[in-house]
Protein backbone atom coordinates (compact mmCIF):
# COMPACT_ATOMS: atom_id res chain seq x y z
CA UNK A 1 0.00 0.00 0.00
CA UNK A 2 3.14 2.11 0.97
CA UNK A 3 4.63 1.56 -2.24
CA UNK A 4 1.41 2.47 -4.09
CA UNK A 5 1.08 5.34 -2.68
CA UNK A 6 4.51 6.39 -3.39
CA UNK A 7 4.25 5.72 -6.83
CA UNK A 8 1.07 7.66 -7.21
CA UNK A 9 0.97 11.18 -8.69
CA UNK A 10 -2.03 13.52 -6.81
CA UNK A 11 -1.81 15.32 -10.11
CA UNK A 12 -4.27 14.65 -13.29
CA UNK A 13 -3.04 12.56 -15.95
CA UNK A 14 -3.07 16.05 -18.34
CA UNK A 15 0.04 17.56 -15.94
CA UNK A 16 1.77 14.22 -15.92
CA UNK A 17 1.90 14.25 -19.46
CA UNK A 18 3.64 17.62 -19.75
CA UNK A 19 7.27 17.23 -19.77
CA UNK A 20 9.58 20.16 -19.48
CA UNK A 21 11.48 22.37 -22.44
CA UNK A 22 15.21 20.77 -22.44
CA UNK A 23 16.38 24.55 -22.05
CA UNK A 24 14.00 24.55 -18.80
CA UNK A 25 16.54 24.99 -15.59
CA UNK A 26 14.93 24.46 -12.36
CA UNK A 27 16.35 27.13 -9.83
CA UNK A 28 17.58 27.38 -6.61
CA UNK A 29 15.05 27.20 -4.53
CA UNK A 30 14.85 27.11 -0.12
CA UNK A 31 13.25 23.72 0.55
CA UNK A 32 9.82 23.86 2.77
CA UNK A 33 10.25 20.81 5.54
CA UNK A 34 6.84 21.71 6.95
CA UNK A 35 8.28 23.93 9.66
CA UNK A 36 7.81 27.53 8.39
CA UNK A 37 5.38 29.75 6.80
CA UNK A 38 3.84 28.13 4.04
CA UNK A 39 2.66 31.56 2.25
CA UNK A 40 6.59 32.52 2.50
CA UNK A 41 7.38 29.95 0.44
CA UNK A 42 4.77 30.13 -2.01
CA UNK A 43 6.08 33.68 -2.68
CA UNK A 44 9.49 32.77 -2.35
CA UNK A 45 8.81 29.97 -5.17
CA UNK A 46 6.62 31.99 -7.63
CA UNK A 47 9.12 34.91 -7.49
CA UNK A 48 11.77 32.21 -9.16
CA UNK A 49 9.56 30.48 -11.21
CA UNK A 50 8.18 34.08 -12.69
CA UNK A 51 8.93 33.37 -16.24
CA UNK A 52 7.18 30.21 -16.19
CA UNK A 53 3.93 31.91 -14.42
CA UNK A 54 1.92 30.96 -17.47
CA UNK A 55 2.84 27.07 -17.58
CA UNK A 56 0.87 25.37 -15.30
CA UNK A 57 1.86 21.93 -15.13
CA UNK A 58 5.48 22.80 -15.02
CA UNK A 59 4.44 24.97 -11.98
CA UNK A 60 2.97 21.82 -10.38
CA UNK A 61 5.91 19.59 -10.98
CA UNK A 62 8.61 22.07 -9.92
CA UNK A 63 6.47 23.08 -6.74
CA UNK A 64 6.32 19.51 -5.58
CA UNK A 65 10.27 19.43 -6.04
CA UNK A 66 11.00 21.81 -3.39
CA UNK A 67 9.14 19.76 -0.55
CA UNK A 68 11.11 18.03 1.83
CA UNK A 69 11.07 15.36 4.83
CA UNK A 70 7.50 16.10 6.34
CA UNK A 71 6.39 18.03 3.88
CA UNK A 72 6.94 15.52 0.78
CA UNK A 73 5.70 12.83 2.77
CA UNK A 74 1.86 15.07 3.20
CA UNK A 75 2.56 15.48 -0.39
CA UNK A 76 2.61 12.02 -1.76
CA UNK A 77 -0.87 11.62 0.78
CA UNK A 78 -2.66 13.78 -1.43
CA UNK A 79 -5.35 11.38 -3.24
CA UNK A 80 -4.13 10.10 -6.82
CA UNK A 81 -5.21 12.93 -9.45
CA UNK A 82 -6.66 14.85 -7.13
CA UNK A 83 -5.12 18.16 -8.43
CA UNK A 84 -5.41 19.54 -11.44
CA UNK A 85 -3.91 23.12 -11.31
CA UNK A 86 -1.03 25.04 -9.20
CA UNK A 87 -4.07 26.86 -7.98
CA UNK A 88 -5.61 24.02 -6.51
CA UNK A 89 -1.83 22.55 -5.38
CA UNK A 90 -0.72 26.12 -3.52
CA UNK A 91 -4.76 26.31 -1.67
CA UNK A 92 -4.59 22.72 -0.22
CA UNK A 93 -0.43 23.63 0.84
CA UNK A 94 -1.45 26.38 2.28
CA UNK A 95 -4.78 25.28 4.11
CA UNK A 96 -2.26 22.18 5.00
CA UNK A 97 0.27 24.32 6.79
CA UNK A 98 -2.07 26.99 7.97
CA UNK A 99 -0.99 26.51 11.67
CA UNK A 100 2.63 28.16 10.85
CA UNK A 101 1.21 31.36 8.69
CA UNK A 102 2.84 34.28 10.35
CA UNK A 103 0.89 36.61 11.91
CA UNK A 104 1.21 39.61 9.84
CA UNK A 105 0.78 42.81 12.14
CA UNK A 106 -0.61 45.90 10.77
CA UNK A 107 0.83 49.77 10.73
CA UNK A 108 -1.28 49.98 14.48
CA UNK A 109 1.22 47.61 15.64
CA UNK A 110 3.80 50.76 15.83
CA UNK A 111 2.01 52.67 18.29
CA UNK A 112 3.05 49.63 20.62
CA UNK A 113 6.55 50.78 20.63
CA UNK A 114 8.25 52.63 23.09
CA UNK A 115 12.16 54.40 23.89
CA UNK A 116 13.11 52.01 26.59
CA UNK A 117 14.23 53.71 29.86
CA UNK A 118 17.93 52.78 29.53
CA UNK A 119 18.03 52.50 25.79
CA UNK A 120 20.22 54.69 23.99
CA UNK A 121 17.99 56.33 20.90
CA UNK A 122 20.36 55.05 18.23
CA UNK A 123 19.34 51.09 19.56
CA UNK A 124 15.61 52.83 19.69
CA UNK A 125 15.80 54.20 16.18
CA UNK A 126 17.42 50.44 15.06
CA UNK A 127 14.42 48.71 16.62
CA UNK A 128 11.78 51.05 15.21
CA UNK A 129 12.71 50.88 11.77
CA UNK A 130 13.34 46.62 12.41
CA UNK A 131 9.36 46.51 13.20
CA UNK A 132 8.49 48.96 10.31
CA UNK A 133 10.08 46.85 7.78
CA UNK A 134 7.72 43.67 8.68
CA UNK A 135 4.53 45.91 8.11
CA UNK A 136 3.89 45.26 4.24
CA UNK A 137 2.76 48.94 2.90
CA UNK A 138 3.25 51.16 6.31
CA UNK A 139 2.00 54.36 5.60
CA UNK A 140 4.99 57.03 6.38
CA UNK A 141 2.44 59.83 8.48
CA UNK A 142 1.29 56.48 10.94
CA UNK A 143 5.45 55.60 11.01
CA UNK A 144 6.07 59.05 11.88
CA UNK A 145 3.42 59.69 14.20
CA UNK A 146 4.32 56.43 16.06
CA UNK A 147 7.76 57.05 16.15
CA UNK A 148 7.49 60.30 17.87
CA UNK A 149 4.54 59.06 20.28
CA UNK A 150 7.39 56.37 21.21
CA UNK A 151 9.94 58.62 22.87
CA UNK A 152 9.50 60.72 26.52
CA UNK A 153 7.72 63.94 26.09
CA UNK A 154 10.72 65.30 28.18
CA UNK A 155 13.64 64.50 25.34
CA UNK A 156 14.73 66.67 23.59
CA UNK A 157 13.79 64.65 20.06
CA UNK A 158 10.45 64.70 21.28
CA UNK A 159 10.27 68.29 21.34
CA UNK A 160 12.06 69.15 18.83
CA UNK A 161 9.80 67.08 16.12
CA UNK A 162 6.89 68.78 17.43
CA UNK A 163 8.44 72.36 16.60
CA UNK A 164 7.73 70.95 13.29
CA UNK A 165 4.96 68.36 13.29
CA UNK A 166 4.74 68.68 9.52
CA UNK A 167 8.34 66.37 8.53
CA UNK A 168 8.01 63.62 6.50
CA UNK A 169 9.62 59.88 7.69
CA UNK A 170 12.90 60.18 5.59
CA UNK A 171 13.04 63.95 7.54
CA UNK A 172 12.21 62.77 11.30
CA UNK A 173 14.63 60.00 10.91
CA UNK A 174 17.11 62.27 9.79
CA UNK A 175 16.50 64.63 12.55
CA UNK A 176 16.49 61.78 15.03
CA UNK A 177 20.24 60.33 13.31
CA UNK A 178 21.63 63.71 14.50
CA UNK A 179 20.07 63.60 17.87
CA UNK A 180 21.52 59.87 18.10
CA UNK A 181 24.95 61.36 17.10
CA UNK A 182 24.78 63.96 20.12
CA UNK A 183 23.73 60.35 22.18
CA UNK A 184 26.58 58.71 21.14
CA UNK A 185 28.95 60.89 21.59
CA UNK A 186 27.64 61.71 25.15
CA UNK A 187 27.51 58.36 26.39
CA UNK A 188 31.04 57.77 24.94
CA UNK A 189 32.34 61.08 27.38
CA UNK A 190 30.22 59.53 30.26
CA UNK A 191 32.04 55.67 30.19
CA UNK A 192 36.00 58.11 28.93
CA UNK A 193 34.93 59.90 32.52
CA UNK A 194 34.36 56.88 34.34
CA UNK A 195 37.71 55.32 32.90
CA UNK A 196 40.06 58.20 34.29
CA UNK A 197 38.26 58.15 37.42
CA UNK A 198 39.04 54.44 38.27
CA UNK A 199 42.75 54.69 39.42
CA UNK A 200 41.52 57.39 41.61
CA UNK A 201 38.74 55.43 42.99
CA UNK A 202 41.46 52.59 43.26
CA UNK A 203 44.27 54.65 44.78
CA UNK A 204 41.53 56.91 47.73
CA UNK A 205 40.48 52.82 48.40
CA UNK A 206 44.18 51.71 49.20
CA UNK A 207 44.31 54.99 51.23
CA UNK A 208 41.67 53.94 53.51
CA UNK A 209 42.86 50.33 53.82
CA UNK A 210 46.42 51.90 54.57
CA UNK A 211 44.46 54.31 57.21
CA UNK A 212 42.35 51.52 58.90
CA UNK A 213 45.37 49.46 59.24
CA UNK A 214 47.33 52.46 61.38
CA UNK A 215 44.39 52.60 63.45
CA UNK A 216 44.33 48.79 64.12
CA UNK A 217 48.28 48.95 65.15
CA UNK A 218 47.63 52.17 67.17
CA UNK A 219 44.72 50.43 69.22
CA UNK A 220 47.28 47.15 69.62
CA UNK A 221 50.05 49.53 71.42
CA UNK A 222 49.90 49.99 74.87
CA UNK A 223 48.80 52.89 76.30
CA UNK A 224 51.87 55.88 76.79
CA UNK A 225 50.19 56.32 80.37
CA UNK A 226 50.17 53.16 81.77
CA UNK A 227 51.85 51.99 84.54
CA UNK A 228 55.21 49.98 83.58
CA UNK A 229 55.64 46.99 85.90
CA UNK A 230 59.35 46.62 87.33
CA UNK A 231 60.43 43.40 88.66
CA UNK A 232 62.70 43.37 92.10
CA UNK A 233 64.91 40.20 93.29
CA UNK A 234 63.34 38.87 96.51
CA UNK A 235 65.52 37.88 99.39
CA UNK A 236 65.10 34.85 101.91
CA UNK A 237 66.89 36.64 104.87
CA UNK A 238 66.11 39.98 105.96
CA UNK A 239 68.02 42.87 104.69
CA UNK A 240 69.53 43.96 107.93
CA UNK A 241 71.25 39.62 108.53
CA UNK A 242 72.38 40.12 105.43
CA UNK A 243 74.38 43.39 105.83
CA UNK A 244 75.70 41.86 109.28
CA UNK A 245 76.94 38.50 107.78
CA UNK A 246 79.61 40.80 105.51
CA UNK A 247 80.41 44.15 107.52
CA UNK A 248 83.81 41.99 108.49
CA UNK A 249 84.69 40.81 104.68
CA UNK A 250 87.56 42.27 103.32
CA UNK A 251 85.78 43.44 99.99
Amino acid sequence: MEIDRANSSPFTAEIEQVTPSKRFSAPSFTCFKGDSDPESHLKHFKSLMILYKAEDALMCKVFAMTLRGAAQDWFHTLPSGSISSFKELAYVFTKEYTSYRTIKKNPDHLYNLRKKPNESLRDYIKRFKAEKANIVGCDDRIASSAFKKGLPAEHDLYRELNITPSQTLAEVFATAERYALWDDNRIAAKKSTEQEDQPTKRAGQRGDRFSSRDKEKRRSRPQGDATTKENYTKFSIPIHQMLAQVKDKPW
